[in-house]
């Protein structure tokens, strides 16, 4: 059966994309679910298909261990951790929870670290030391020629609006590659070298502020992060409807409608869900990448409470071969989930138009020289030492 992958129903996530996908190999059926804690993959024991005749994908579900997207370099080509170390990472990440980040008191910095890791959510260490399962370094491959100068141009120009701030004159992290420099930047009017997408240290519009600012999504790939992630996948003939439950409340919904094209050759079988994306948006942003990204999803239903996603990532403008994620997700209960409120984001409604208009009376102080320079504050840096994740 072929599929088509439909516009997305937020602004800044896929465009459009033509797709492939083979839903016939039976899998699995199972009862009620019991709680996640409860829940285990087990072998397969029956047919587990929608009533219509086609894999049964259907469920929330989420990865109920952390693996970073990268492998950590001094792991080298381990792929697997081993239990002992498992077991240490647990304990040193464990101990991130709580912790007293606050720094030098008063200062940006210390406010700047608002967000310590009780907001984050922290999960056992993983079984696999990197999302990447392709190339066998588990690392993101290098950027190509002109990527590296589009990344450097980037980095650049948001060190220039940070120079005169007090996180490049303590030597912060987030200024790593820049440098003090006492006189506001005159790069504060320019506009930024591409479309924004992340968070730079100025307030002139909404488009200054990093996506999740504005309550948008960063799209495809959905590979987890920080504050946890959910999909809820349910399935109707002819489509699949996916939401993904991500960051602060920048879910996002997908349609995957299929649209009666000829099935595939006969020699073409797999219980897998195959989907090629493609045609995406320059406003939208993933390691680099923009409109020339370019991804084949495979969702395959691995076991009565287990989903395994695999994603060929490629863009040969921004690396130099392609590049596979793969991650394992546990079927949640649906009884505990059967009510399931829709999370909302408030930052683009409340909090991006309020920073603004602090930015413009910040200025007008200035102006009659009753405060100090904002070009001399920084409200781009935040989650102050959430770097430190021993697993990262």
């Amino acid at each position: 059966m072929r599929d088509r992958f439909s516009r997305s129903l937020i602004t800044v996530a896929i465009a459009a994309a033509a797709v492939g996908a083979i839903l016939s190999v039976p899998i699995t059926r199972t009862s009620a679910q019991a709680p996640a804690a409860s829940l285990k993959a087990s072998a397969p024991t029956a047919v587990l298909k929608t009533p219509w005749g086609e894999p049964d994908l259907q469920g929330i579900w989420t990865d109920e261990s952390d693996t970073p997207l990268q492998r950590s370099p001094k792991y080298a080509n381990q792929e697997f951790f081993t239990e002992a170390q498992r077991a240490e990472l647990d304990k040193e990440r464990a101990a991130l929870l709580g912790r007293d980040r606050r720094v030098d008191r008063g200062t940006e910095l210390d406010v700047a670290g608002a967000y310590n890791a009780q907001f984050m959510s922290v999960k056992h260490t993983g079984a696999r030391t990197s999302l990447i399962v392709d190339p066998p370094n588990g690392r993101i491959p290098p950027l190509t020629p002109e990527a590296q100068k589009t990344a450097a141009t980037e980095r650049e120009f948001r060190l220039a609006l940070l120079q005169s701030t007090e996180t490049c004159k303590k030597k912060s992290i987030a200024c790593n590659g820049g440098k003090y420099d006492a006189t506001p930047s005159p790069r504060f009017a320019e506009l930024p070298p591409r479309y924004n997408t992340a968070r730079m240290n100025r307030r002139d519009g909404p488009e200054d502020g990093a996506l999740p600012d504005r309550c948008l999504t960063g799209g495809l790939p959905e590979c987890g992060g920080a504050t946890g992630s959910f999909r809820r996948i349910v399935q109707t003939p002819g489509c699949i409807s996916i939401f993904y439950d991500v960051g602060q409340g920048q879910g996002w919904q997908r349609n995957i409608v299929m649209n009666g094209r000829p099935h595939l050759p006969a020699r073409i079988r797999g219980n897998t869900l195959v989907i090629d994306v493609t045609n995406f948006s320059p406003k939208t942003d993933y390691q680099g990448s923009r409109e020339n990204l370019h991804l084949v999803e495979r969702w395959t239903r691995t076991g009565p409470n287990t989903l395994e996603y695999v994603v060929t990532i490629e863009d040969p403008t921004v690396w130099t071969r392609p590049w596979t994620v793969k991650q394992e997700f546990t079927k949640q209960s649906d009884e505990e989930n059967r009510i399931y409120y829709e999370p909302r984001c408030i930052e683009g409604n409340y909090a991006s138009p309020g920073l603004m208009r602090g930015q413009r009376m910040a200025e007008a102080a200035f102006a009659k020289g009753e405060g100090p320079d904002p070009a001399i504050s920084d409200n781009a840096t935040d989650f102050v030492g959430v770097e430190e994740d021993p697993l990262q």
